[in-house]
């Protein structure tokens, strides 16, 4: 695939091969000069130098500029002018009164940025391509992404497999729960929100990298998939940023400022936002005794506000060309208060309602957050694939709550209550991680590397003054190996990574300890094959961990509801998974269709168990059993116009559970399906319309069963002021028909909960500078 400089470097030849034998003979003029850009004078190379007859508008000779911005061409004419021009930029003319003499030198030429152009321009031997590897698909990034307003969303939106709604949300094969890295690596923008990947212009990405079955160079814990977004080595030079501003309904309004300044040795990056969102619900429960009939419900309204402020700092010095040092941080602050009415009722055998009260909840929490990583990464003169990696990475997590309940009573007996809980909770997370690749002979490719992960939590708990201190500490060290052989046609890929985990948990008051140990082989393997440019097959195997989080771990019970309650469980053992995936990629002209037949088998399948006494349901995690998943997945888009896309995605899968708890058999079969379909408008007056639907089926649990849903997303976007302005609207669930609904039918009691957000309203207006692009996602906050 041409690059754009070796692209205009072969067609300036061409336009000149006819004039050079002419010129070879004949020197009378000398013409010199050097091409510089407006924005930062730097030099501008393969510049092109058109010398044009003055009558016949033809071409006489011409030449590019060195990497300097020079140039210095010889020539025999009398009768001509001379313009200087580059992809995107406006073109500059000499006229032939300014062009006297036998040495011509028309000194510095300033080049200023055509954003008209770059709108337009599509350079069809730079076309986006996707290249299938063995545990992969790299995306490469051409020219026709790098428009004006394009953002690192909006690259993302192009590759196969990969879709970003409106509101700048990033699915992978349909599902959220994706993993993103930039450079091989988390890193503050790929983990502070949409806006800052949306500060990422399209220029600045030379590959992306979509892994859905991770090799044993990724940690073992599972995730949906990885997204990995290699970087250019040169960023854009100079002040560059952008700025937005949003509003919403319910309360969503937000300030975000993106600044980025590029020197010869530093780049240094930095954003700010701040906030307030609003997030409404509407609930309802019903516990129903089927022993004796009786029964608790409870209808209410809840509202989560939430202010939040951030910064993100952070400077790569390139020590030279082979060496960088990164240096990065980011601080945010969030101020909560909650704020819920339920009314409860009570009733007898007989449906008659006996008691009666209104609970209301009142919880005010504060919450700062800090991130910073260290990384050095050094590359080789031998190989441009031959790199170290050298990262340390730190985070800390706080939250001081405090929560106060009232009960007051409408009907019966029972006394007014005041109930009053707090927690201070504190997360520290660090890894230390290294890592290496070596190619040779070729077509082989070595990687070696270990990660030293540290989690360490405390959670202080109280209600009415009784509680404990909940202390979880988890170090997990891997050591992984790959080794890879890769022909034009066939390759595999095997791997092999050691993960040793120590966990060690306490209840201080109480003093009830539990520490597991364990070490675990992860064995990967990937192969492909290529059919033709226009179909390939992947196929792989991985074992993989889900280790319990404090969540499932964390033994404090939540009595937001005090007629249902979730606690954890310290005694879990972690998840085992058996994953294989065999795919097949087919490329059309206008279209793609990805299809995936997968197999998970689970062992430890850690499921949330309900047991119902005196009214009350406790829910708690308890591992239970195997389950086996088989599936379909497919993923396709549609391009039948430069202004319509259709994307769309289906998964199909049919899951077996065998389990027994407490000496019941937990024995079932059941299937579920999702399915999402968005269509895109690039309309008129450089419109933009999204539409969206998605449904998922309903679906059954150890215990429970689970509703289906069906909810549709709109937006629009307007691109003003050649695209450095853009305005969004965005409706999150249009219909107001998403509504997640859980029933519970157990012999002796049944359960129900539902809860509904509803409609959520965002306008948006971002504007770029220097040369920083608009935000175009901004409905998201940043976190």
């Amino acid at each position: 695939m041409l690059t754009r400089k070796q692209l205009c470097t072969y067609l300036t030849l061409f336009m000149c091969l006819p004039f050079f034998s002419i010129n070879a003979q004949q020197k009378s003029v000398e013409i010199s000069g050097k091409v510089l850009e407006s924005t930062n004078n730097l030099p501008i190379e393969y510049a092109t130098i058109s010398i044009l007859d003055h009558s016949t508008k033809k071409p006489i000779t011409g030449t590019i500029t060195n990497a300097n911005g020079t140039f210095s061409i010889q020539l025999e004419a009398s009768n001509f002018y001379v313009e200087v021009s580059f992809m995107g930029y406006t073109t500059k003319r000499f006229n032939k009164e300014k062009l006297v003499g036998k040495k011509i030198n028309l000194g510095t030429i300033i080049l200023v940025e055509d954003q008209h152009a770059l709108d337009e321009v599509v350079v069809n031997a730079e076309k986006s391509q996707t290249e299938f590897k063995l545990d992969k698909r790299i995306f490469n990034v051409g020219t026709d992404l790098s428009n004006t307003g394009a953002s690192a969303l909006e690259v993302l939106n192009n590759v196969p497999s990969v879709n970003v709604n409106i509101e700048g949300e990033i699915s992978l094969r349909g599902s959220s729960g994706v993993q993103i890295l930039i450079n091989g690596k988390p890193s503050v923008l790929s983990n502070a929100g949409s806006n800052a990947l949306g500060t990422i212009t399209a220029d600045m990405i030379e590959q992306i990298e979509v892994i859905t079955n991770p090799s044993a160079k990724y940690e073992a814990s599972g995730t949906a998939g990885i997204i990995n977004i290699i970087m250019k080595k040169s960023e854009r030079r100079g002040l560059n940023g952008s700025v937005s501003l949003n509003a919403g309904v319910p309360n969503s309004n937000s300030f975000g400022m993106s600044l980025n300044k590029r020197t010869e040795k530093f780049n240094i990056f930095s954003q700010i936002g701040l906030g307030r969102r609003t997030y409404p619900e509407e609930n309802k429960t019903i516990n129903s005794d089927l022993t004796d009939n009786t029964s608790i419900s409870s209808v209410g309204e809840r509202e989560m506000n939430e202010k939040f402020n951030n910064f993100i700092l952070g400077t790569d010095y390139h020590i030279n060309a082979l060496n960088v040092l990164t240096l990065s941080g980011s601080y945010a602050f969030e101020v909560e208060d909650q704020n819920s009415q339920a009314v409860y009722q009570q009733t007898d055998l007989n449906q008659t309602v006996t008691d009666s009260w209104l609970r209301e909840e009142l919880t005010e929490a504060k919450n700062p957050k800090l991130r910073y990583e260290l990384q050095y990464k050094k590359n080789f003169k031998r190989h441009k694939e031959q790199a170290l990696l050298f990262s340390a990475l730190g985070s800390s997590f706080k939250k001081d709550e405090t929560s106060t309940f009232n009960n007051t009573t409408i009907l019966g007996d029972n006394p007014d209550e005041v109930q009053l809980s707090r927690t201070d909770y504190a997360l520290e997370d660090y890894t230390f991680k290294l890592d290496y690749t070596h190619p040779f002979l070729k077509v082989f490719t070595l990687e070696t590397g270990s990660q030293y992960a540290i989690n360490k939590v405390t959670n202080d708990y109280a209600v009415d003054g009784i509680g404990d201190i909940f202390n979880f500490n988890q170090d997990v060290l891997g050591i992984y190996n790959t080794l890879a052989y890769e022909g034009d046609i066939w390759g595999v890929k095997l791997g092999l990574r050691l993960e040793n985990t120590e966990i060690n948990t306490l209840l201080q008051t109480s003093n009830v300890q539990n520490s597991k140990s364990y070490a675990n082989l992860f064995p990967t393997v990937h192969t492909s094959y290529k059919f033709s440019e226009n179909m390939s097959f992947q196929a792989g195997y991985s074992k993989r961990i889900n280790r319990p989080g404090l969540r499932d771990l964390n033994p404090f019970s939540n009595i937001r509801n005090n007629f249902s309650i979730s606690t954890g469980n310290p005694d879990l053992q972690p998840e085992y998974t058996d994953s294989f995936e065999i795919t097949t990629i087919h490329k059309f002209e206008k279209a793609s269709l990805n299809m995936s037949f997968y197999n998970r088998y689970t062992t430890d399948v850690i499921e949330r168990v309900n047991t119902f006494e005196d009214g009350v349901n406790t829910s708690k995690p308890e591992n239970i059993g195997t389950n086996n998943t088989s599936g379909l997945e497919m993923n396709g888009k549609y391009n039948p116009t430069d202004w319509f896309s259709l994307n769309g995605d289906f998964n199909w899968n049919h899951f077996n559970r065998k389990g027994d708890y407490e000496t019941n058999s937990f024995d079932f079969k059941g299937s579920r399906w999702s399915t999402s379909l968005t269509s895109k408008f690039k309309l008129p007056a450089r419109f933009d319309l999204e539409v969206s639907g998605n449904y998922n089926s309903s679906f059954k649990t150890f215990q429970n069963q689970i509703s289906d849903n069906l909810f549709a997303d709109v937006g629009v976007r307007k691109k003003i002021f050649k695209g450095k302005t853009i305005l969004n609207i965005s409706v999150r669930d249009l219909f107001a028909s998403r509504v997640d609904e859980t029933t519970t039918t157990q012999p002796t009691y049944y359960l129900y909960n539902s809860r509904q957000r509803g409609r959520f309203i965002t306008f948006g207006i971002s504007y770029g500078f220097g040369k920083g692009e608009a935000m175009e996602f901004s409905g998201q906050r940043i976190r």
